[in-house]
């Protein structure tokens, strides 16, 4: 695909700021990040299982803060500190969907996900955080179950969400029997991981197989979930599905920085009906862009005579 470079380069952030202008490293933390548990013992025990609700914004946040603290050791040998760790993808994006109130209940019932109601609440109704659940409990529990976590398998629980329990798997068992295939390749990763022979861009493959399988999988269960969104989000959700799978291509290094600066081409706010790219008012030319290239990205060579003008 000789277009793919230049795709990847506007998704990745090429027109925002200078990497090199970054210095206040704290301030790219997602929301809530240095309050959210980092520990296993930070949750309750129950039956000598650690509880988590996966439910509750900063819980989930916690799940990828232990996880991106757990593997920091991992590697040490590979790049300078974990800042360059490449799991940082994961709470990131989680963190903006939250910033965003993609994680609130889309039919605004019962103040789920709102200010005027429970603001950490996550909304099993919400499309973008059932697909994040297949990036966050899949990944967490893969880790639990490939060792790099230090605790055994069965000492892990999270809890169900109130309606349609059947669709999520709840401990490393049931994910190995619902989703083999997806933590398997989790699986490969993490083993991966732990081989000190690895190199970055083979962790950086493993990582987008494995991520690009959850979403496979979730689309294909959440796809409903869809049409409580306006014409407009409900587009941008599956565009950034298909965007994703260039990311991953192109071996997109999700690292802290990198991902912050990719992030600043992201909508700020949910599409309401009435907003068209690239001229949505109270957004960014660089958001505008983003937008407008995520809504072509499944024809090619509209995207690639659009992204060839604006290149030039």
């Amino acid at each position: 695909m000789a277009f793919l470079p230049a795709w990847t380069c506007v998704l990745a952030g090429c027109f925002s700021a200078s990497l090199a202008g970054v210095s206040n490293v704290p301030d790219l933390y997602p929301p809530l990040w240095r309050t959210s548990a980092g520990r296993f013992s930070d949750y309750r025990v129950e039956n000598g299982k650690y509880v988590i609700d996966p439910w509750v914004y900063n819980e989930r946040m916690g799940m990828y803060k232990i996880l991106v603290n757990t593997t920091a050791s991992y590697f040490e040998n590979i790049v300078a500190n974990n800042d360059q760790n490449i799991l940082w993808g994961l709470p990131l994006q989680h963190g903006w969907q939250y910033r965003t109130g993609r994680l609130a209940d889309p039919r605004q019932r019962k103040g789920c996900g709102y200010e005027s109601g429970d603001p950490l609440c996550i909304s099993v109704d919400s499309w973008w955080a059932d697909m994040n659940y297949f990036l966050s409990a899949l990944p967490f529990l893969a880790a639990v179950d490939s060792g790099v976590m230090g605790i055994s398998s069965d000492q892990v629980l999270l809890l169900p969400p109130p309606k349609d329990q059947t669709k999520f798997c709840l401990n490393v068992s049931s994910c190995l029997q619902s989703f083999p295939e997806t933590m398997s390749k989790w699986n490969a990763f993490y083993q991966h991981l732990q081989d000190p022979s690895s190199s970055f861009e083979d962790l950086l493959k493993y990582l987008w197989t494995a991520h690009v399988s959850s979403l496979d999988y979730a689309s294909k269960i959440f796809e409903d979930r869809l049409e409580y969104y306006s014409k407009p989000e409900a587009s941008f959700g599956r565009n950034w599905c298909v965007a994703v799978e260039y990311l991953a291509a192109s071996l997109f290094p999700t690292t802290l920085v990198r991902t912050y600066e990719y992030q600043k081409g992201l909508p700020p706010r949910m599409l309401v009906n009435g907003d068209r790219a690239p001229f949505i008012k109270d957004f960014t030319v660089f958001q505008n862009t983003v937008l407008l290239i995520y809504k072509q990205s499944k024809h090619k060579y509209i995207k690639y005579m659009f992204l060839k003008s604006y290149l030039n």
